[in-house]
């Protein structure tokens, strides 16, 4: 059975990664829940790329093991693209998803542009540091108030317009279906078997 380790510490997308290759019944997914330490690698990438693959390629090195790495945020319109890869930490490199969330909703009261977009791009990387990245987006508005509970990060004040619904308003299994992250993780699934020899 061949073996891939999800190289992230947020629970929210092992759940998620777990949920969309869960049909490859010959893969066994691991993570660190799994008690598998590796080493922190420093995302001083410029763009989602550049910071997944580096996460993707230093762990598949260090674990000798498929890895995949996912490297994601929002990315505002009226900012620039802000906070784009500094989503995690926008409100200081130690701050929570609740901080972050309210340091963005803050900035975006006095903002009449709304229009918002999530970014996933999500690299598999071989022990030979061979690599392939998949990218997935979600169009989205910026709320004035937050609205659900389902989801993490940004998700309550993340509006689409098509649903009438905040990302955190959705089922999971709906959110999947739809989101940057499920977008990036079909691409993958439809070459996983190619990759992995």
């Amino acid at each position: 059975m061949k073996k891939i380790f999800l190289a992230t510490k947020n629970k929210g997308k092992i759940k998620e990664m777990r949920e969309i290759l869960s049909k490859f019944e010959d893969i066994e997914i691991l993570s660190f829940l799994d008690n598998i330490e590796t080493p922190e690698i420093v995302e001083d990438g410029t763009t989602f790329e550049e910071n997944s693959q580096k996460k993707a390629l230093g762990i598949a090195k260090f674990l000798n093991m498929y890895t995949i790495a996912d490297d994601s945020g929002i990315s505002v319109e009226t900012l620039g693209g802000a906070p784009g890869i500094y989503s995690a930490r926008y409100s200081g490199e130690n701050a929570t998803s609740e901080e972050n969330l309210n340091k963005l909703f803050e900035v975006m009261k006095k903002e009449d542009n709304k229009k918002a977009k999530y970014v996933a791009v999500i690299t598999i990387a071989s022990p030979d540091l061979e690599y392939k990245s998949f990218r997935g987006e979600l169009e989205g508005e910026i709320l004035d108030q937050k609205r659900g509970t389902n989801g993490f990060g940004y998700d309550p004040i993340f509006y689409l317009k098509d649903w009438g619904k905040t990302t955190a308003e959705i089922t999971a299994e709906e959110k999947n279906e739809i989101s940057h992250r499920g977008k990036a993780l079909r691409e993958l699934k439809n070459h996983i078997e190619d990759f992995i020899k």
